[in-house]
């Protein structure tokens, strides 16, 4: 009974994350998109907890001071430090296996991208981050997990071929 219960309840967390993440990449105001994206995040580390994927739940949580910090503090490495030490210790005290690599590679790749990185480059590292975070919720068995990663995977490669295809045809302006 507690199976079916807790796969329903995570199924259920991960379509939430889906839905959310749907109306947040359709939403045209940057503000809206951020809170979206925010509780999409929650969203997904209740979904982890659910199917006791502790590492990818506390990353989870982590993604939300990370995209805080990343907006508060671009280019700064030693915030960027402190997020990806703050990661690695999550990652060390509820490490359960290898199927907790994925997680861990999406924070970095996410941490590096968002705080290091602009324009096509960081849409790079996001689009890599997303991809791992697709395989978490397709080792936990999440539905709308790996489809809400699929979207942003998607949604990604769209942007980053306009941003190329607006470089290419209005060279020096996006410089």
């Amino acid at each position: 009974m507690y199976d079916t219960l807790s796969t329903v309840a995570g199924q259920f967390f991960g379509l939430t994350a889906l839905l959310l993440s749907v109306l947040a990449f359709s939403s045209r105001r940057d503000d809206r998109l951020m809170v979206l994206l925010l509780a999409a995040n929650v969203a997904f580390a209740l979904q982890f907890a659910v199917f006791q994927s502790w590492t990818a739940a506390a990353l989870s949580l982590l993604v939300l001071v990370r995209i805080a910090l990343a907006r508060r503090y671009p280019r700064n490495t030693a915030v960027m430090a402190a997020v990806l030490t703050a990661s690695l210790l999550a990652a060390v005290l509820t490490w359960q296996g290898w199927a907790d690599l994925p997680a861990v590679a999406a924070m970095v790749l996410g941490t590096v991208g968002m705080f290091l990185l602009r324009d096509i480059p960081m849409r790079v590292f996001l689009g890599l981050a997303a991809v791992a975070w697709t395989l978490s919720h397709l080792i936990v068995g999440s539905v709308g997990g790996a489809l809400a990663e699929m979207m942003i995977i998607v949604t990604n490669a769209v942007t980053v071929y306009r941003l190329y295809r607006a470089r290419r045809r209005y060279p020096g302006v996006f410089d």
